[in-house]
């Protein structure tokens, strides 16, 4: 396993004066072999945790529990990229979540620690009772495991909960099994997350979530369109998470600490005779240059699909109306968060 890269991910009170990067929460460690003593020893859940959903909270609220009860930090173990983009490249369903934003959501739940480790070609060749002894055993120490009901792990995907359980049992670990979270009779899972973003169906989505829905990339240039007729737009590019179906959205940007009503286009503009797709963010109450910086955009929900205009007054006159019902939505959004 000397191979196998560790990135280590720490909440605020697992930081380290002399291990510590300031432009995040954590540092690199060059293999499993040299964790440190502060990242072992606790409870451990094991998965990807893309969108960190509703079910994903009820895992982690237990995870907490079993670390406090054995005196030791809530850890998760996730990996990058996911397995399945070696196993099966074709396949990879989109990312809701890039990794550091998973990061933080899981902290705000009460995670201590997130171990990201690099997934290789020797990491799958793990059979499940190596994966075990090796990865939690040898490497984590972990005094306490939580998974789902269906949790696999180990090549083939071989291992499951009763073998995961006569592991546990053999090395006076303790597992807990978390029972899934269910919405409208339907398993809240990131399958169906990623389905409803598809749809365009944002509201539904983030009721699912921990936190709403989050596009993050960078600012390119555009034509400029939007500033000639008084709504200027951020083209978002580079974007590492599943972009929802063509249509306006509203939301909220993310400018140095500071948020912003956001009205979004996904989708061409068939107004001005552009048939590719693009993302255009209009800050309301923004001013300054934006090119080349990072930038995220909360979704909060959906407006209107895309349309065309006879002409640039109907279109200015829609973005109005746009724009309005962006104010309005954001606002009873915060009203309901406080």
């Amino acid at each position: 396993m000397s191979e196998t890269n560790l990135w280590v991910l720490k909440s605020e009170r697992y930081r380290s004066t002399e291990r510590i990067e300031l432009n995040l929460m954590g540092v690199i460690v060059n293999g499993l072999e040299n964790i440190r003593s502060e990242t072992t020893g606790g409870a451990i859940s094991i998965g990807n945790f893309d969108g960190v959903h509703r079910g994903h909270r009820e895992l982690v609220l237990r995870l907490r529990q079993l670390a406090d009860q054995v005196s030791g930090p809530a850890a998760v173990l996730t990996f990058d990229p996911p397995p399945a983009q070696l196993l099966r490249p074709d396949l990879v369903p989109p990312s809701l979540t890039w990794m550091t934003r998973r990061a933080e959501i899981l902290f705000e739940l009460g995670v201590d620690i997130v171990c990201v480790c690099e997934t290789t070609p020797a990491l799958l060749e793990l059979t499940a009772e190596n994966f075990f002894q090796q990865v939690l055993i040898d490497s984590l120490h972990v005094a306490a495991i939580v998974e789902g009901p269906n949790f696999r792990f180990g090549k083939d995907r071989r291992g499951d909960i009763e073998l995961l359980s006569e592991l546990c049992e053999k090395q006076q670990v303790r597992l807990s099994i978390a029972s899934g979270q269910s919405e409208d009779g339907e398993w809240i899972s990131s399958s169906r997350i990623r389905s409803l973003i598809a749809q365009g169906a944002i509201e539904a989505a983030n009721r699912l979530l921990v936190k709403p829905y989050r596009l993050t990339g960078i600012v390119g240039r555009g034509a400029a369109r939007g500033r000639q007729i008084g709504f200027p737009t951020a083209n978002l590019e580079k974007i590492p998470v599943m972009i929802p179906r063509h249509g306006v959205y509203a939301g909220r940007g993310f400018v140095n600490g500071r948020s912003f009503p956001a009205a979004l286009n996904i989708g061409p503009n068939p107004t001005f005779g552009e048939a590719t797709s693009k993302i255009e963010v209009h800050l309301l109450d923004f001013s300054g240059n934006l090119y080349g910086e990072p930038l995220d955009v909360e979704l909060l929900g959906q407006l209107r699909p895309i349309s065309h205009f006879s002409n640039v007054n109907a279109l200015v006159e829609q973005l109005k109306i746009d724009v309005q019902q962006t104010r309005k939505l954001v606002a009873e959004q915060c009203e309901q968060a406080i």
